[in-house]
């Protein structure tokens, strides 16, 4: 199969970030994740998206260093956690992460849920922004009301809010409160995990026989004209391959209407007005 270019995005603040990008969430054998980052690299994809959280920075690291590949053709990102939300925490998280990471300058760096000190935080990010050890800044899970705020209170506004995006949750108020305030939606979870039944969805499907693509290609596709950058996650380098091979056709405005119909405007994960989740999350301390 022959790969098409990635096309690159531009953030508010000029900085390009290609389209496609590749998640390492819940690949966490550092063997398996460094090995995924590898063929990855290998396969054509520049952008790679971590977390503290995740527990495998370093592994993500080792792979940047073994690609060879120059790191300004490199987007990287990451993410600070609850338990570093506030102005101090961040600077130590973020040290932590670009030692682990093996790097001096992040792409983008996000606060990964909207809870905790994140105004404090938010400082200590624009003051590294500022200093250029972050090129970009944003965050994640921010629903509407909780970004306008956000937005509302910040000298420097989010550059790309990261908020689950698939065919059953397609958060179209979300989308349009971004493009109101210059804000990149990026899209985690476009497969929803499979939840749902989606590779088996009969509306994907005869879409994707009529395109003579796969489901998840036709997903991918769809998420991208919705105006995201798309994350895709696996450790199968055919499937990376297949991923990043959705740019040399293009969903009809009929069959954009026909996954518009799937929406059915709920989280496929959770709900972060769910006081139990909040819980957890301010309880969830990571190991360093």
């Amino acid at each position: 199969m022959k790969m098409t270019n990635i096309p690159n995005v531009t953030l508010s603040n000029g900085v390009r970030m290609p389209a496609s990008v590749f998640g390492v969430y819940q690949i966490q054998d550092a063997i398996e994740c460094q090995k995924a980052v590898e063929s990855a690299i290998a396969v054509g994809y520049r952008a790679i998206d971590t977390a503290a959280s995740y527990g495998n920075e370093l592994a993500v690291g080792n792979a940047i260093k073994a690609s060879g590949i120059d790191r300004s053709e490199l987007f990287i990102t990451t993410k600070l956690w609850v338990e570093d939300a506030s102005e101090e925490g961040a600077r130590r998280a973020i040290d932590r992460s670009l030692d682990l990471l093996g790097l001096d300058y992040l792409d983008l760096y996000l606060i990964h849920q909207p809870v905790g000190d994140v105004y404090g935080a938010w400082r200590t990010m624009e003051n590294l922004y500022q200093s250029k050890v972050l090129r970009a800044i944003g965050v994640s899970n921010f629903a509407p009301d909780r970004f306008v705020d956000f937005v509302h209170h910040n000298a420097i506004h989010p550059h790309v809010n990261q908020i689950e995006i698939n065919p059953f949750y397609q958060q179209k108020e979300a989308l349009s409160i971004l493009n109101k305030y210059g804000a990149m939606p990026e899209a985690w979870a476009p497969f929803a995990e499979g939840r749902n039944n989606l590779f088996d969805n009969p509306t994907l499907k005869n879409i994707a026989m009529h395109h003579e693509r796969t489901v998840g290609q036709i997903v991918l596709r769809y998420v991208y004209q919705l105006g995201a950058i798309v994350i895709a996650k696996t450790v199968r380098p055919e499937r990376m391959t297949e991923n990043l091979n959705i740019y040399d056709f293009e969903l009809t405005e009929e069959d954009m209407k026909q996954i518009a119909a799937l929406d059915t405007n709920s989280s496929q994960f959770f709900s972060h007005r769910d006081p139990s989740i909040i819980e957890w999350m301010c309880s969830r301390h990571l190991e360093h």
